[in-house]
């Protein structure tokens, strides 16, 4: 078991790498050659194979009307926030933790609200989430945010490299935060990339879907300020629920994700984390996407494609059409990246979706804290943003 650890170990760094062929002999070498059954679509004597399934996606994807008005507006576009505590901005932190258990849980409880650990159950499986009820929470109709952590992350991790407690603690609303189980995915990565998990009231989706409801049964929610977020694994996985839940959802942030059904079995996740996979549903909801250029781990063009899984809902061009031009704008946070903003807009000039390029980049939260694995202290604040432009969006209809 040491010697298969091993082995995966390097064929994971391999993959991190962009060596997809080493990291592909090397498992044949180690599970026996040419025992891999040979992937959808190739042909015989091609070097193109199948990997194995229980690879965990993700430490390959490493491989890896509203109270919400009483968010502060006052920040400036692209400048980080002040980590709490006044803590300085410091690199990268990119680790698979970026502080102790300890330190992250301190960090997600710091705000001062209460951390509820709940379970939810249905017919389509079970998954443990914790909730944030903020102090200001009275039972008045509250925003609710739902969170999808990345690939060996946790509730808990996410909630401290996000800081979204904090900004929940100040512009009262709920934020929900599923956790994936290790055994769906031993790696902790949502399964974005299983058919059976995209659809709607089906697999994870519907689990993720059960959670959202729940939340919104037992607690006073605004039923138009619904919002899904993820990054990474979590961030495909958060686009698959805005395909699959126009419904339920007002608006959809997506952080280092892919675009939903780039990817229907492993392989093809690979493929797509690599070189870009085209969205195979559109997105019909307001979509903030952001992603970092020197991102090594999920290419950048995926971000590319998210865009145009959501304008093509807009167009009905269908969803391999290329975006219409978008206004951009570039800037600097202070201290921070440089970035690229893109507004898209539909025929009547309503914004539809923004697109964030962070240039230099990598696969990390911006604007985070290094308390949480994943995350990046230097500007643009990705939470702050993606909040500002919930703030712009309310659901059509409310539920």
């Amino acid at each position: 078991m040491n010697d298969r650890n091993a082995t995966m170990a390097e064929a994971l760094q391999l993959t991190r790498d962009g060596r997809l062929m080493e990291a592909t002999t090397l498992l044949q070498q180690s599970l026996g050659g040419s025992g891999l059954p040979m992937a959808a679509g190739s042909a015989p004597g091609k070097s193109q194979t199948r990997l194995p399934l229980e690879l965990p996606l993700g430490r390959s994807v490493g491989l890896p009307g509203s109270l919400l008005t009483r968010l502060p507006l006052e920040l400036p576009l692209g400048q980080p926030i002040g980590l709490p505590g006044g803590s300085a901005l410091v690199r990268p932190s990119l680790a698979r933790s970026g502080g102790s258990p300890t330190a992250a849980a301190a960090a997600a409880s710091a705000p001062g609200g209460e951390i509820r650990h709940q379970n939810h159950v249905d017919a389509a499986g079970s998954r443990t989430y914790q909730l944030y009820i903020p102090t200001g929470y009275v039972g008045e109709p509250v925003p609710l945010i739902i969170m999808l952590h990345g690939g060996t992350q946790d509730a808990t991790d996410f909630a401290a490299g996000t800081r979204m407690n904090d900004f929940a603690e100040r512009g009262t609303f709920l934020v929900a935060y599923p956790e994936q189980s290790t055994a769906a995915n031993n790696g902790r990565y949502w399964n974005w990339f299983r058919t059976g998990d995209q659809r709607r009231d089906a697999g994870e989706a519907a689990i993720i879907a059960g959670i959202t409801r729940q939340v919104m049964s037992d607690y006073t929610v605004n039923h138009a300020c619904v919002y899904v977020v993820g990054f990474s694994a979590g961030g495909a996985m958060a686009a698959v629920m805005a395909a699959a839940y126009p419904d339920l959802y007002a608006a959809a942030g997506i952080h280092s994700g892919l675009a939903p059904g780039a990817a229907h079995d492993l392989p093809s996740a690979f493929a797509a984390m690599q070189n870009g996979g085209t969205a195979g549903l559109s997105i019909d909801m307001p979509l903030i996407v952001f992603h970092g250029d020197r991102d090594n781990i999920v290419a950048p063009i995926n971000a590319d494609r998210l865009i145009a899984s959501r304008t093509a809902a807009i167009s009905g061009s269908g969803v391999g059409a290329a975006p219409a031009p978008p206004a951009t704008t570039d800037g600097r946070s202070k201290p921070g990246h440089s970035h690229s903003r893109r507004i898209y807009r539909d025929a009547d000039g309503t914004v539809v979706a923004e697109q964030w390029i962070v240039h230099g980049g990598s696969h990390a939260w911006f604007g985070g804290s290094s308390v949480g694995s994943y995350t990046d202290a230097q500007g643009p604040d990705a939470s702050a943003e993606m909040l500002r432009f919930f703030l712009e969006h309310t659901a059509r209809s409310p539920r």
